[in-house]
Protein backbone atom coordinates (compact mmCIF):
# COMPACT_ATOMS: atom_id res chain seq x y z
CA UNK A 1 0.00 0.00 0.00
CA UNK A 2 2.77 2.44 0.94
CA UNK A 3 4.63 1.69 -2.29
CA UNK A 4 1.53 2.51 -4.33
CA UNK A 5 1.13 5.82 -2.51
CA UNK A 6 4.69 6.81 -3.37
CA UNK A 7 4.25 5.72 -7.00
CA UNK A 8 1.04 7.71 -7.31
CA UNK A 9 2.89 10.95 -6.67
CA UNK A 10 5.85 10.03 -8.83
CA UNK A 11 8.33 9.48 -6.02
CA UNK A 12 10.26 6.23 -5.64
CA UNK A 13 11.14 4.91 -2.22
CA UNK A 14 14.79 4.89 -3.26
CA UNK A 15 14.68 8.58 -4.18
CA UNK A 16 12.90 9.49 -0.98
CA UNK A 17 15.31 7.55 1.19
CA UNK A 18 18.22 9.04 -0.73
CA UNK A 19 16.92 12.57 -0.15
CA UNK A 20 16.51 11.89 3.56
CA UNK A 21 20.00 10.41 3.77
CA UNK A 22 21.61 13.32 1.92
CA UNK A 23 19.81 15.87 4.11
CA UNK A 24 20.97 14.00 7.20
CA UNK A 25 24.54 13.79 5.89
CA UNK A 26 24.66 17.48 5.01
CA UNK A 27 23.28 18.38 8.43
CA UNK A 28 25.86 16.12 10.07
CA UNK A 29 28.76 17.65 8.13
CA UNK A 30 27.54 21.19 8.81
CA UNK A 31 27.35 20.34 12.50
CA UNK A 32 30.82 18.78 12.45
CA UNK A 33 32.23 21.83 10.66
CA UNK A 34 30.85 24.18 13.30
CA UNK A 35 32.69 22.24 15.99
CA UNK A 36 36.16 22.77 14.59
CA UNK A 37 38.49 25.35 16.11
CA UNK A 38 41.97 26.27 14.94
CA UNK A 39 44.88 28.37 16.08
CA UNK A 40 48.33 29.07 14.65
CA UNK A 41 51.18 29.63 17.10
CA UNK A 42 53.77 32.34 16.54
CA UNK A 43 56.23 29.72 15.25
CA UNK A 44 53.82 28.67 12.50
CA UNK A 45 52.45 25.47 14.05
CA UNK A 46 48.74 25.04 13.28
CA UNK A 47 46.50 23.30 15.82
CA UNK A 48 43.03 22.09 14.83
CA UNK A 49 40.66 20.78 17.49
CA UNK A 50 37.42 18.88 16.99
CA UNK A 51 35.56 18.05 20.22
CA UNK A 52 33.82 14.67 20.32
CA UNK A 53 32.44 13.88 23.75
CA UNK A 54 31.08 10.38 23.09
CA UNK A 55 33.93 8.71 25.02
CA UNK A 56 36.60 9.97 27.47
CA UNK A 57 39.43 9.54 24.96
CA UNK A 58 41.51 11.75 22.69
CA UNK A 59 43.30 11.21 19.39
CA UNK A 60 46.36 13.37 18.83
CA UNK A 61 47.98 13.48 15.40
CA UNK A 62 51.01 15.42 14.14
CA UNK A 63 51.11 15.85 10.36
CA UNK A 64 54.24 16.92 8.44
CA UNK A 65 54.14 18.26 4.91
CA UNK A 66 56.63 15.77 3.53
CA UNK A 67 56.44 12.36 1.89
CA UNK A 68 57.94 10.43 -0.98
CA UNK A 69 56.60 12.87 -3.60
CA UNK A 70 59.00 15.47 -2.15
CA UNK A 71 62.03 13.22 -2.73
CA UNK A 72 64.44 13.36 -5.64
CA UNK A 73 66.53 10.75 -7.41
CA UNK A 74 69.10 9.02 -5.21
CA UNK A 75 67.25 9.86 -1.99
CA UNK A 76 64.04 7.90 -2.39
CA UNK A 77 62.66 6.33 0.78
CA UNK A 78 64.20 8.93 3.09
CA UNK A 79 60.81 10.11 4.41
CA UNK A 80 59.80 6.58 5.36
CA UNK A 81 63.14 5.71 6.95
CA UNK A 82 63.02 8.93 8.98
CA UNK A 83 59.57 7.93 10.23
CA UNK A 84 61.15 4.76 11.63
CA UNK A 85 63.98 6.75 13.21
CA UNK A 86 61.61 9.15 14.94
CA UNK A 87 61.18 6.46 17.62
CA UNK A 88 64.93 6.10 18.21
CA UNK A 89 65.43 8.69 20.87
CA UNK A 90 66.19 12.23 22.00
CA UNK A 91 68.34 13.43 24.88
CA UNK A 92 65.30 13.57 27.13
CA UNK A 93 63.70 10.29 25.99
CA UNK A 94 66.21 7.62 24.85
CA UNK A 95 65.47 5.02 22.17
CA UNK A 96 62.44 2.89 23.01
CA UNK A 97 61.13 5.21 25.72
CA UNK A 98 58.50 6.87 23.55
CA UNK A 99 56.45 3.70 23.09
CA UNK A 100 56.95 2.63 26.71
CA UNK A 101 55.67 5.95 28.05
CA UNK A 102 52.57 5.82 25.85
CA UNK A 103 51.93 2.22 26.92
CA UNK A 104 52.34 3.07 30.62
CA UNK A 105 49.68 5.71 30.15
CA UNK A 106 47.30 3.16 28.65
CA UNK A 107 47.64 4.49 25.14
CA UNK A 108 48.38 3.38 21.60
CA UNK A 109 50.75 5.02 19.12
CA UNK A 110 52.02 4.56 15.59
CA UNK A 111 53.02 6.44 12.44
CA UNK A 112 52.67 6.24 8.67
CA UNK A 113 54.26 7.72 5.56
CA UNK A 114 52.61 8.31 2.20
CA UNK A 115 53.53 10.03 -1.02
CA UNK A 116 52.16 13.33 0.33
CA UNK A 117 52.62 13.36 4.10
CA UNK A 118 54.09 11.76 7.21
CA UNK A 119 51.97 11.50 10.35
CA UNK A 120 52.34 10.35 13.96
CA UNK A 121 49.47 9.63 16.33
CA UNK A 122 48.51 8.58 19.83
CA UNK A 123 45.23 7.43 21.32
CA UNK A 124 44.98 8.22 25.04
CA UNK A 125 42.61 8.80 27.91
CA UNK A 126 41.53 12.44 27.63
CA UNK A 127 43.57 13.76 30.59
CA UNK A 128 46.79 12.33 29.09
CA UNK A 129 46.93 14.61 26.06
CA UNK A 130 49.83 16.46 27.66
CA UNK A 131 51.87 13.24 27.51
CA UNK A 132 51.46 13.13 23.74
CA UNK A 133 52.30 16.82 23.34
CA UNK A 134 55.43 16.61 25.47
CA UNK A 135 56.79 13.63 23.55
CA UNK A 136 55.94 14.98 20.09
CA UNK A 137 57.31 18.45 20.81
CA UNK A 138 60.55 16.93 22.07
CA UNK A 139 61.20 14.89 18.95
CA UNK A 140 59.97 17.59 16.53
CA UNK A 141 63.32 19.38 16.85
CA UNK A 142 65.37 17.23 19.24
CA UNK A 143 65.89 13.90 17.44
CA UNK A 144 69.39 12.44 17.90
CA UNK A 145 69.61 10.03 14.93
CA UNK A 146 72.32 7.70 16.34
CA UNK A 147 74.31 5.84 13.69
CA UNK A 148 73.95 2.46 15.38
CA UNK A 149 70.18 2.75 15.44
CA UNK A 150 70.16 3.85 11.79
CA UNK A 151 72.30 0.86 10.76
CA UNK A 152 69.75 -1.48 12.31
CA UNK A 153 66.67 0.33 11.08
CA UNK A 154 67.76 0.62 7.44
CA UNK A 155 68.04 -3.17 7.37
CA UNK A 156 64.48 -3.39 8.74
CA UNK A 157 63.21 -1.12 5.97
CA UNK A 158 65.03 -3.06 3.25
CA UNK A 159 63.47 -6.28 4.53
CA UNK A 160 60.10 -4.53 4.60
CA UNK A 161 60.58 -3.62 0.94
CA UNK A 162 61.39 -7.24 0.09
CA UNK A 163 58.31 -8.79 1.68
CA UNK A 164 55.87 -6.00 0.75
CA UNK A 165 56.98 -5.41 -2.84
CA UNK A 166 59.89 -7.40 -4.27
CA UNK A 167 58.45 -10.78 -3.27
CA UNK A 168 54.89 -9.92 -4.33
CA UNK A 169 54.41 -9.94 -8.11
CA UNK A 170 51.26 -7.80 -8.11
CA UNK A 171 52.84 -5.19 -5.83
CA UNK A 172 55.97 -5.08 -7.96
CA UNK A 173 53.88 -4.68 -11.10
CA UNK A 174 51.87 -1.88 -9.50
CA UNK A 175 55.08 -0.09 -8.46
CA UNK A 176 56.48 -0.28 -12.00
CA UNK A 177 53.12 0.86 -13.37
CA UNK A 178 53.33 4.12 -11.41
CA UNK A 179 57.00 4.60 -12.29
CA UNK A 180 56.07 4.25 -15.96
CA UNK A 181 53.01 6.49 -15.80
CA UNK A 182 54.89 9.40 -14.19
CA UNK A 183 58.18 10.69 -15.58
CA UNK A 184 59.05 13.79 -13.56
CA UNK A 185 56.29 13.92 -10.96
CA UNK A 186 57.18 12.93 -7.41
CA UNK A 187 54.69 10.08 -7.83
CA UNK A 188 57.28 8.30 -10.00
CA UNK A 189 59.00 7.00 -6.85
CA UNK A 190 57.64 4.39 -4.41
CA UNK A 191 57.06 5.53 -0.84
CA UNK A 192 59.33 2.84 0.55
CA UNK A 193 62.12 3.87 -1.85
CA UNK A 194 64.14 2.02 -4.48
CA UNK A 195 66.38 -0.68 -3.05
CA UNK A 196 69.61 0.83 -4.39
CA UNK A 197 68.77 4.15 -2.74
CA UNK A 198 68.12 2.39 0.57
CA UNK A 199 71.42 0.55 0.33
CA UNK A 200 73.30 3.80 -0.21
CA UNK A 201 71.42 5.95 2.30
CA UNK A 202 73.36 7.53 5.16
CA UNK A 203 72.32 8.96 8.48
CA UNK A 204 73.39 12.39 7.18
CA UNK A 205 70.72 12.10 4.48
CA UNK A 206 68.15 11.69 7.23
CA UNK A 207 69.56 14.54 9.27
CA UNK A 208 69.26 16.99 6.37
CA UNK A 209 65.72 15.82 5.64
CA UNK A 210 64.75 16.11 9.31
CA UNK A 211 66.21 19.58 9.70
CA UNK A 212 64.46 20.82 6.60
CA UNK A 213 60.95 19.44 7.08
CA UNK A 214 60.44 18.62 10.76
CA UNK A 215 59.65 22.10 11.99
CA UNK A 216 56.58 23.66 13.59
CA UNK A 217 55.90 25.83 10.54
CA UNK A 218 55.71 22.69 8.40
CA UNK A 219 53.36 20.77 10.70
CA UNK A 220 49.74 20.58 11.77
CA UNK A 221 48.54 19.11 15.07
CA UNK A 222 45.04 17.63 14.91
CA UNK A 223 43.22 16.72 18.13
CA UNK A 224 39.85 14.94 18.17
CA UNK A 225 38.14 13.76 21.33
CA UNK A 226 36.66 14.63 24.69
CA UNK A 227 38.47 17.96 25.01
CA UNK A 228 37.85 21.70 25.05
CA UNK A 229 39.62 23.70 22.29
CA UNK A 230 41.00 26.41 24.57
CA UNK A 231 42.56 23.84 26.89
CA UNK A 232 44.23 22.16 23.91
CA UNK A 233 45.55 25.49 22.62
CA UNK A 234 47.07 26.25 26.03
CA UNK A 235 48.78 22.86 26.14
CA UNK A 236 50.08 23.34 22.60
CA UNK A 237 51.53 26.73 23.52
CA UNK A 238 53.20 25.22 26.58
CA UNK A 239 54.88 22.32 24.80
CA UNK A 240 55.31 23.46 21.18
CA UNK A 241 55.41 27.24 21.55
CA UNK A 242 59.14 27.53 22.26
CA UNK A 243 60.22 25.51 19.21
CA UNK A 244 61.90 27.57 16.53
CA UNK A 245 60.55 27.78 13.00
CA UNK A 246 62.78 26.73 10.13
CA UNK A 247 63.18 28.58 6.84
CA UNK A 248 61.61 26.01 4.54
CA UNK A 249 62.32 27.08 0.98
CA UNK A 250 59.42 26.55 -1.38
CA UNK A 251 59.81 23.47 -3.53
CA UNK A 252 60.20 23.96 -7.24
CA UNK A 253 57.11 22.67 -9.05
CA UNK A 254 57.40 19.13 -10.37
CA UNK A 255 54.59 19.20 -12.89
CA UNK A 256 54.29 16.01 -14.88
CA UNK A 257 55.10 16.56 -18.53
CA UNK A 258 52.31 16.10 -21.02
CA UNK A 259 51.88 12.50 -22.10
CA UNK A 260 51.35 12.09 -25.85
CA UNK A 261 50.57 8.44 -26.28
CA UNK A 262 49.72 5.21 -24.48
CA UNK A 263 52.51 3.66 -22.42
CA UNK A 264 52.71 -0.11 -21.99
CA UNK A 265 54.94 -2.35 -19.93
CA UNK A 266 55.00 -6.11 -19.48
CA UNK A 267 56.32 -7.72 -16.31
CA UNK A 268 57.59 -11.31 -16.52
CA UNK A 269 57.57 -12.59 -12.95
CA UNK A 270 57.16 -15.81 -11.05
CA UNK A 271 53.50 -15.60 -10.08
CA UNK A 272 50.42 -17.75 -9.68
CA UNK A 273 48.07 -15.42 -11.53
CA UNK A 274 48.24 -12.83 -14.31
CA UNK A 275 47.34 -9.25 -13.47
CA UNK A 276 46.34 -6.14 -15.41
CA UNK A 277 46.48 -2.54 -14.18
CA UNK A 278 45.76 0.56 -16.26
CA UNK A 279 45.36 4.22 -15.44
CA UNK A 280 44.52 7.62 -16.90
CA UNK A 281 46.01 10.90 -15.70
CA UNK A 282 43.31 12.98 -14.03
CA UNK A 283 43.09 16.11 -11.85
CA UNK A 284 42.42 16.17 -8.12
CA UNK A 285 40.88 18.83 -5.87
CA UNK A 286 44.25 20.53 -5.55
CA UNK A 287 44.93 20.78 -9.30
CA UNK A 288 41.53 20.96 -10.98
CA UNK A 289 40.78 24.15 -12.87
CA UNK A 290 37.15 23.05 -13.12
CA UNK A 291 36.31 22.49 -9.48
CA UNK A 292 33.51 19.93 -9.84
CA UNK A 293 35.50 17.48 -11.97
CA UNK A 294 37.24 15.59 -9.11
CA UNK A 295 33.87 14.93 -7.47
CA UNK A 296 32.49 13.56 -10.73
CA UNK A 297 35.52 11.28 -11.04
CA UNK A 298 35.05 10.13 -7.46
CA UNK A 299 31.45 9.17 -8.19
CA UNK A 300 32.51 7.48 -11.41
CA UNK A 301 34.87 5.22 -9.46
CA UNK A 302 31.90 4.24 -7.31
CA UNK A 303 29.71 3.50 -10.33
CA UNK A 304 32.34 1.10 -11.61
CA UNK A 305 33.42 -0.43 -8.31
CA UNK A 306 31.31 0.14 -5.21
CA UNK A 307 30.12 -3.24 -4.05
CA UNK A 308 28.24 -6.12 -5.64
CA UNK A 309 25.79 -3.84 -7.43
CA UNK A 310 28.53 -1.85 -9.19
CA UNK A 311 29.15 -2.33 -12.91
CA UNK A 312 32.43 -4.23 -12.73
CA UNK A 313 31.00 -6.78 -10.33
CA UNK A 314 27.74 -7.18 -12.25
CA UNK A 315 29.13 -7.18 -15.78
CA UNK A 316 32.68 -8.54 -15.59
CA UNK A 317 32.79 -10.84 -12.57
CA UNK A 318 29.22 -12.21 -12.41
CA UNK A 319 27.88 -11.44 -15.89
CA UNK A 320 30.42 -12.27 -18.59
CA UNK A 321 32.68 -13.97 -16.02
CA UNK A 322 35.66 -12.52 -17.83
CA UNK A 323 37.37 -11.56 -14.57
CA UNK A 324 37.79 -13.11 -11.15
CA UNK A 325 38.22 -9.59 -9.81
CA UNK A 326 38.04 -6.06 -11.23
CA UNK A 327 38.37 -2.72 -9.49
CA UNK A 328 38.58 1.04 -9.90
CA UNK A 329 40.34 3.57 -7.68
CA UNK A 330 40.91 7.31 -7.49
CA UNK A 331 42.45 9.55 -4.81
CA UNK A 332 40.51 12.80 -4.86
CA UNK A 333 42.69 14.31 -2.12
CA UNK A 334 46.16 13.72 -3.58
CA UNK A 335 48.64 16.61 -3.53
CA UNK A 336 49.26 16.55 -7.30
CA UNK A 337 47.76 15.16 -10.50
CA UNK A 338 47.20 11.44 -10.07
CA UNK A 339 45.72 8.42 -11.86
CA UNK A 340 42.25 6.98 -12.24
CA UNK A 341 43.19 3.31 -11.91
CA UNK A 342 41.47 0.18 -13.19
CA UNK A 343 42.79 -3.29 -12.44
CA UNK A 344 41.78 -6.92 -12.59
CA UNK A 345 42.64 -10.60 -12.85
CA UNK A 346 41.30 -12.50 -15.88
CA UNK A 347 39.15 -15.56 -15.22
CA UNK A 348 40.47 -18.98 -16.09
CA UNK A 349 40.52 -19.40 -19.85
CA UNK A 350 40.28 -15.65 -20.50
CA UNK A 351 43.12 -13.51 -21.78
CA UNK A 352 44.59 -10.18 -20.72
CA UNK A 353 43.50 -8.71 -24.04
CA UNK A 354 39.90 -9.76 -23.38
CA UNK A 355 40.00 -8.27 -19.89
CA UNK A 356 41.40 -4.95 -21.10
CA UNK A 357 38.78 -4.81 -23.84
CA UNK A 358 36.05 -5.51 -21.29
CA UNK A 359 37.28 -2.70 -19.02
CA UNK A 360 37.43 -0.33 -21.98
CA UNK A 361 33.90 -1.35 -22.97
CA UNK A 362 32.63 -0.30 -19.54
CA UNK A 363 34.30 3.10 -19.94
CA UNK A 364 32.85 3.47 -23.42
CA UNK A 365 29.37 2.81 -22.03
CA UNK A 366 29.83 5.68 -19.55
CA UNK A 367 30.91 7.96 -22.40
CA UNK A 368 27.94 7.17 -24.66
CA UNK A 369 25.03 6.53 -22.28
CA UNK A 370 24.05 8.67 -19.32
CA UNK A 371 23.99 7.00 -15.94
CA UNK A 372 20.38 6.52 -14.82
CA UNK A 373 18.99 8.56 -11.93
CA UNK A 374 18.45 5.36 -9.96
CA UNK A 375 22.07 4.22 -10.35
CA UNK A 376 23.44 7.69 -9.67
CA UNK A 377 21.39 8.07 -6.51
CA UNK A 378 22.40 4.62 -5.31
CA UNK A 379 26.11 5.34 -5.77
CA UNK A 380 25.77 8.80 -4.23
CA UNK A 381 24.09 7.19 -1.23
CA UNK A 382 26.96 4.70 -0.89
CA UNK A 383 29.66 7.35 -1.21
CA UNK A 384 27.92 9.71 1.19
CA UNK A 385 27.19 6.92 3.68
CA UNK A 386 30.87 5.99 3.72
CA UNK A 387 31.82 9.61 4.43
CA UNK A 388 29.27 9.85 7.23
CA UNK A 389 30.21 6.51 8.83
CA UNK A 390 33.82 7.69 9.03
CA UNK A 391 32.60 10.25 11.56
CA UNK A 392 31.99 7.37 13.98
CA UNK A 393 35.76 7.02 14.33
CA UNK A 394 37.71 9.76 16.09
CA UNK A 395 40.83 8.54 14.32
CA UNK A 396 39.32 8.90 10.86
CA UNK A 397 37.85 12.27 11.72
CA UNK A 398 41.39 13.37 12.44
CA UNK A 399 42.67 11.65 9.30
CA UNK A 400 40.31 13.56 7.03
CA UNK A 401 41.26 16.88 8.61
CA UNK A 402 44.98 16.10 8.63
CA UNK A 403 45.13 14.98 5.01
CA UNK A 404 43.14 17.96 3.76
CA UNK A 405 45.34 20.42 5.64
CA UNK A 406 48.64 18.76 4.73
CA UNK A 407 48.06 18.40 0.99
CA UNK A 408 46.78 21.97 0.75
CA UNK A 409 43.03 21.44 0.31
CA UNK A 410 42.07 22.80 3.73
CA UNK A 411 39.60 21.27 6.16
CA UNK A 412 36.91 23.72 5.04
CA UNK A 413 36.86 22.21 1.54
CA UNK A 414 36.88 18.69 2.96
CA UNK A 415 33.83 19.55 5.06
CA UNK A 416 31.92 20.37 1.86
CA UNK A 417 32.49 16.92 0.38
CA UNK A 418 28.90 15.69 0.78
CA UNK A 419 27.31 18.76 -0.82
CA UNK A 420 29.84 18.67 -3.68
CA UNK A 421 29.11 15.01 -4.37
CA UNK A 422 25.37 15.61 -4.17
CA UNK A 423 25.63 18.38 -6.80
CA UNK A 424 27.14 16.12 -9.50
CA UNK A 425 24.92 15.21 -12.44
CA UNK A 426 24.96 12.29 -14.85
CA UNK A 427 25.99 14.72 -17.60
CA UNK A 428 29.05 15.80 -15.62
CA UNK A 429 30.09 12.18 -15.08
CA UNK A 430 29.86 11.61 -18.81
CA UNK A 431 31.88 14.77 -19.48
CA UNK A 432 34.83 13.75 -17.33
CA UNK A 433 34.83 10.25 -18.83
CA UNK A 434 35.01 11.69 -22.35
CA UNK A 435 37.62 14.27 -21.39
CA UNK A 436 40.08 12.16 -19.40
CA UNK A 437 39.69 8.54 -20.53
CA UNK A 438 41.71 8.98 -23.72
CA UNK A 439 44.60 7.01 -25.20
CA UNK A 440 47.09 9.87 -24.85
CA UNK A 441 46.97 9.73 -21.04
CA UNK A 442 46.76 5.93 -20.64
CA UNK A 443 49.36 3.67 -19.06
CA UNK A 444 48.92 -0.11 -19.05
CA UNK A 445 50.95 -2.72 -17.15
CA UNK A 446 50.51 -6.46 -17.43
CA UNK A 447 51.95 -9.21 -15.26
CA UNK A 448 52.69 -12.45 -17.12
CA UNK A 449 53.47 -15.39 -14.84
CA UNK A 450 56.60 -17.26 -15.85
CA UNK A 451 57.57 -20.85 -15.17
CA UNK A 452 60.05 -20.96 -12.30
CA UNK A 453 62.27 -23.61 -13.88
CA UNK A 454 62.20 -22.58 -17.54
CA UNK A 455 61.71 -18.83 -16.98
CA UNK A 456 59.31 -18.86 -19.93
CA UNK A 457 55.93 -17.16 -19.91
CA UNK A 458 53.01 -19.46 -19.23
CA UNK A 459 50.88 -19.46 -22.35
CA UNK A 460 47.10 -19.39 -22.70
CA UNK A 461 45.17 -17.17 -20.36
CA UNK A 462 47.80 -14.41 -20.21
CA UNK A 463 47.92 -13.73 -23.94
Amino acid sequence: MLINVFKSVGISILSLLFSIQVASAQSSQASQKSLLSEKTLSNGLKIIVKPDHRAPVVISQVWYKVGSSYESGGATGVSHVLEHMMFKGTEKFPAGEFNKIIARNGGEDNAFTSKDYTAYYQKLEKTRLKVSFELEADRMRGLLLPKKEFAKEIMVVMEERRWRTDDKPQSLTYEQFYATAFDNSGYHNPTIGWMDDLKNMTVDDLRLWYQRYYAPNNATVVVVGDVQPETVFQLAEKYFGSLEAFDISKQKPRIERQQKGTKRIEMLLEAKLPYLVMGYKVPVINTATIKWEPYALDLLAGILDAGDSARFSKHLVKGSEIATSAGAGYSIDARAQTLFVLDGIPAKGKTMVQLEEALQKELAEIKTTLVSDEELNRVKAQVISSAVYEQDSMFYQGMKIGIAETVGIGWQEESRYVENIQAISAEQIQQVAKKYFIANTLTVATLKPINKSSKKAITGQVQ
